[in-house]
């Protein structure tokens, strides 16, 4: 028999090859007493966020130059708030959106108000990290002041030469996208890597009430490994074995396109155009 120091490095260059697993051991019980049972894992998640560089496009989206008035949809006619780039107390810039609020603070980035409606107030967030990375996680967006009506989330592959949707977030899907509406739970081993529409971030239920938004992974890899996660062995099997599925969690960039804000569940209001725009305080991003 081999001893366990040769069986553990086989077992290491095996998850090596297996798309770079760590090596995890547990003790188990047998026969002849407690033995660490060595087997390839998944490696621990790390938040991306601290290291992605964030851009916003178009240029001017970023409220505050020159200061602008805003008000909520909870209280539309108290538009009191102010966003004033030259003020940092009143500043709203990108970088809010990946800061870590040590002081308990709430700080985010806010567009311009959508004031030249019927003109769409378009928003596209680029995030890049100039290398491969792999989801480990759900994505997870934290909008402030209500969740965009419409907006989808793109990823590159080649360090944003190119763009692929990834998923796509509306209250009508089929008027958004001419896609049906569809969840992470309606998919199979066999469609796994479809782009869906979904319509359960994009409702009004109020802004304070459900300010997330997420694209779905560890329901994804629920659908291999079990509801939950208890047979991640199946999911690295499928992962080398099942062509595309590395690929669909592996990317290089993501882009958020926001393309509609929330608007209080009713229609454009256009007598008080200060309480539309879009504001992010948190990006989540799992990946190894």
């Amino acid at each position: 028999m081999l001893p366990w120091t040769i069986v553990a490095l086989l077992l290491h260059c095996v998850a090596l090859s297996l798309g770079q697993y760590e090596l995890c051991k547990s003790l188990v019980s047998t026969d002849d007493g407690s033995v660490w049972e060595h087997y390839a894992c998944q490696p621990k998640t790390a938040s991306m966020k601290d290291n992605m560089r964030i851009k916003v496009d178009p240029p001017g989206i970023t409220c505050g130059n020159p200061p602008e008035r805003f008000c909520t949809l909870e209280n539309p006619y108290m538009c009191s708030d102010e966003c004033d780039a030259s003020n940092p107390d009143l500043a709203h810039p990108p970088q809010l959106m990946q800061d870590q609020e040590r002081t308990g603070l709430l700080t985010y980035w806010q567009t311009v108000t959508w004031s030249r409606y019927p003109e769409p107030l378009l928003a596209n967030i680029s995030m890049a990290w100039n290398k491969s990375l792999e989801l480990t996680d759900d994505i997870q967006i934290t909008f402030e002041y209500g969740r965009p009506t419409i907006m989808a989330l793109d990823k590159s592959m080649d360090y944003g030469r190119s763009w692929q949707p990834y998923q796509y977030y509306a209250d009508d899907c089929l008027d958004a996208f001419k896609l049906p509406a569809k969840n992470v739970h309606d998919l199979t081993p066999a469609n796994i890597t479809r782009v869906l529409c979904t319509e359960q971030y994009s409702r009004w239920v109020g802004s304070k009430s459900e300010k997330n938004v997420k694209f779905e992974v560890r329901a994804r890899f629920a659908v291999f490994a079990g509801p939950r996660l208890q047979n991640m062995d199946s999911l690295y099997t499928r992962m080398e074995s099942m062509k595309g599925l590395r690929d669909f969690f592996t990317f290089t960039n993501l882009r958020l396109r926001l393309l509609r804000p929330a608007l209080g569940g009713t229609y454009v209001q256009r007598d008080n155009l200060l309480k539309y725009f879009y504001a992010i305080s948190n990006i989540e991003v799992p990946a190894r």
